[in-house]
């Protein structure tokens, strides 16, 4: 009997596997060794709760709750994807890879369970949509944040130039703050600091060589 709960560990691993090797090759934060180990861990988890503790089945006034350990898992394995989760220019990162992490503890749950057939096909389908959503078409491509800054020579009517222009390119602005100005040899020059918008399939590119030709603008930076 333990050789099959065993079998269904080693599954449970080569599963974990694949789902890793994935994620390894897009040299995100867990790789082949992180899934593998949820993997394993949720496998064995389920047979413990599950199985571990038959023996004590006819005891008087005993019962016993074969999905608490189980339970436990799903909430335990968010702590793990919650330190791949960090915010980088205005962008959340390692989403996908935590969610990653919480779906591999679920298909160890499956395997550990008994369900091969399930654990298998979710396996299958993590990775493909994986592979095939990870570069982003026409029709799934979201808008982003960027953080652009401009170095103004003389303010004067730029502002309210600079503003027409990203409504003419539908770019909306989330915020914005001037720094102090400072003097220079060509005179007193203004920082305008920008968090945008931008549309998924815009290109910085076009808005800097825009910006670059409204007057007074001494330098266009994005990031």
């Amino acid at each position: 009997m333990e050789t099959e709960y065993l079998m269904r560990v080693l599954i449970a691993g080569i599963c974990g596997v694949l789902i890793g090797y994935e994620r390894k090759n897009r040299m995100k934060e867990a790789g082949i060794r992180t899934h593998f180990v949820v993997a394993v861990g949720a496998a064995l988890m389920m047979i413990v709760s599950k199985y571990g503790f038959q023996d004590q089945a006819g005891w008087v006034n005993l019962s016993l709750d074969p999905s608490r350990i189980a339970a436990q898992v799903v909430s335990g394995v968010g702590f793990i994807g919650a330190g791949m989760i960090f915010t980088q220019r205005h962008t959340v990162r390692g989403l996908t890879t935590a969610a990653g992490i919480w779906a591999t503890a679920g298909m160890g749950l499956a395997v550990g369970s008994g369900l091969y057939w399930t654990g298998a096909g979710v396996t299958l389908l993590i990775v493909l949509a994986q592979m095939l959503l990870h570069r982003p078409t026409r029709w799934l491509v979201s808008a982003r944040t960027e953080t652009l800054t401009i170095r103004l020579l003389k303010e004067g009517d730029t502002l309210k130039t600079v503003l027409a222009l990203l409504g003419q390119e539908k770019i909306s602005v989330i915020g914005f703050k001037t720094e102090q100005q400072t003097s220079t040899d060509s005179g007193e020059e203004t920082v305008l600091e920008f968090t945008l918008q931008l549309p998924g399939s815009y290109r910085a590119e076009q808005l800097i060589i825009l910006l670059q030709d409204v007057p007074h603008v001494r330098s266009v930076d994005m990031r």
